[in-house]
């Protein structure tokens, strides 16, 4: 299985290999709460450079309160007082709050926004986003929930599109799409085993892809970070009812696609990685010096490729393939260059 950007193409494209595009669909979209208002972080005459712009979000209703809090354990003192510390000005407890956020925060954009490059500008648009309202915060969540509420209203509010959702490729054309080009032996050239693992992980982001941003958040949310439905139902501002019919849609649809697309789910299923691997790097979609995925950092003791293999081999189902990623580490260029903006001394930390 594979992936590709689909660019130049007359059909629907082939998405075979690295991640490589711009996220909306331009169809209905479920929206998550919007963010309580804040004062902005930066003043007009801070450096463009330092903190890049993203495309305007479209104007929609803002929800300063979710219904109901999620069913969720005490929120631990010591994460209050670290926030206490942040709001107050300390600027150590400031740092301590994005390294604990940076990295969940970016898996979460990696999933939804698919390229890793639109995922690192999609995090230090959050992270902006989540320290501007963190005096908000009022402990009816954990820190990094309410944090993920904040993240996955602005990934789907996001105008920039993957190619799947420019082209609105469904589940079903990209699996004729696999289809074709499949080479009729694995690919058995120099680190044949790591550009397999290459395709593996971009194609299960390209399935993610294919699905309507508000299935796909409740899929990344349910199945991929495994919360339960009353916290995944508070992040999208829905009834845990909702949510859980949201989410059973998506898992439907990505079994069915999983169990007659995928041979790592069903042996009896046409498309292997390693036969996507010549197409792949033919296309230029999968860079074979330079694997997007496959050789990205993980987040100390975090899982690395081969432990998310070991733990896809142990399951062998459409979930575990999705899930079987490696703990992606948010790069640190971007946390610092926000921390760089809060430590300026040009305007206030917090208000």
């Amino acid at each position: 299985m594979s992936t590709g950007d689909g660019r130049g193409t007359a059909g629907p494209p082939d998405i075979t290999g690295a991640p490589d595009g711009p996220g909306a669909r331009g169809r209905p979209r479920a929206t998550a709460a919007t963010d309580p208002p804040a004062p902005a972080l930066l003043p007009a005459a801070a450096d463009p450079a330092a903190l890049p712009a993203s495309p305007a979000a479209p104007d929609i209703p803002e929800v300063l309160d979710a219904p109901d809090a999620p069913d969720i354990p005490h929120v631990p003192g010591a994460e209050k007082d670290l926030v206490a510390r942040a709001v107050a000005g300390d600027a150590a407890a400031l740092e301590e709050v994005v390294r604990l956020l940076q990295d969940p925060l970016y898996r979460l954009a990696l999933r939804m926004s698919w390229r890793p490059a639109d995922a690192e500008d999609a995090l230090q648009e959050i992270l902006v986003r989540v320290l501007t309202r963190l005096a908000t915060w009022r402990a009816e969540a954990r820190l990094l929930t309410w944090a993920y509420r904040i993240g996955v209203n602005h990934l789907l509010n996001l105008r920039r599109r993957t190619p799947q959702e420019a082209a609105e490729l469904s589940l079903e054309q990209f699996r004729e799409n696999l289809a074709d080009g499949l080479a009729a032996e694995d690919h058995a050239g120099p680190e044949a085993a790591l550009l397999a693992e290459e395709v593996r992980l971009t194609c299960s982001q390209a399935v993610l892809q294919c699905l309507e941003r508000g299935e796909r958040v409740a899929f990344v949310l349910g199945q991929v970070f495994d919360l339960p439905s009353d916290q995944a139902a508070w992040i999208l501002d829905v009834t845990p009812a909702a949510y859980r019919k949201r989410l059973e849609r998506a898992r439907q649809r990505v079994r069915a696609f999983m169990r007659s697309t995928c041979g790592l789910v069903d042996p009896q299923a046409f498309c292997r990685c390693a036969r996507r691997v010549e197409a792949a790097v033919a296309s230029g979609r999968v860079d074979p010096r330079r694997p997007a995925l496959a050789t990205h950092p993980v987040s100390p003791g975090g899982r690395d490729v081969a432990e998310a293999a070991a733990q896809l081999h142990r399951l062998h189902d459409a979930a575990a393939v999705l899930n079987a990623h490696p703990d992606y580490a948010a790069p640190p260029t971007r946390a610092a260059a926000v921390l760089t903006l809060l430590r300026s001394g040009r305007f206030p930390l917090l208000e």
